[in-house]
């Protein structure tokens, strides 16, 4: 069985591909990355649980089927078939800007073996692309005050401020 990619490769900038380590390849995510590693480079992020085959196989073909949505991408380490670096950008549909579009990008991660090597400045750079050829009118993604240095190198700009509201596990207080 061949490998499922979640969307067309085609919108992957190839001068990004240009500019990678030797035996490194960004693309978009695909069905087999579960066996990969993809999971494991989240974990420098935060908690992302213990998905079964299905449940990740199910993720999966959710967001294929909304691939116009969601742009999942990964960088790979040829040399061992292993999926290194990862980031998203969601296209949100809006009424404001004449039903404009926004991207956010979100859950960027490198391997801590494989830091150091710009993969993260690839995978922004790769996604803000995939926004510009989408339509958006503006990328945006919330980061942590110790990653705002890096994001400015990316081409970003502090803008407000961010707010979260974490839904409790028991009965929410609304």
């Amino acid at each position: 069985m061949s490998d499922i990619a979640l969307f067309d490769a085609e919108v992957i900038c190839p001068q990004v591909q240009a500019a990678l380590p030797p035996n490194h390849t960004v693309r978009p995510l695909s069905l087999g990355d579960y066996d990969r590693g993809f999971l494991q480079v989240l974990q420098v992020l935060t908690e992302v649980g213990n998905h079964t085959r299905e449940e990740w196989e199910e993720r999966f073909h959710y967001m294929k089927q909304h691939n116009h949505e969601y742009f999942t991408i990964v960088i790979t380490d040829d040399t061992n078939n292993r999926v290194v670096a990862a980031g998203t950008i969601f296209v949100e549909r809006k009424f404001v800007h004449k039903n404009g579009l926004v991207g956010h990008i979100e859950d960027i991660a490198v391997d801590a073996s494989q830091q150091g090597k710009k993969l993260g400045l690839r995978i922004i750079q790769a996604l803000k692309v995939i926004g510009a050829k989408r339509g958006c009118y503006k990328v945006i993604l919330d980061c942590s005050a110790k990653n705002i240095p890096f994001y400015e190198k990316c081409g970003f700009t502090q803008k407000e401020y961010e707010m979260a509201w974490y839904v409790p596990t028991t009965k929410a207080n609304l």
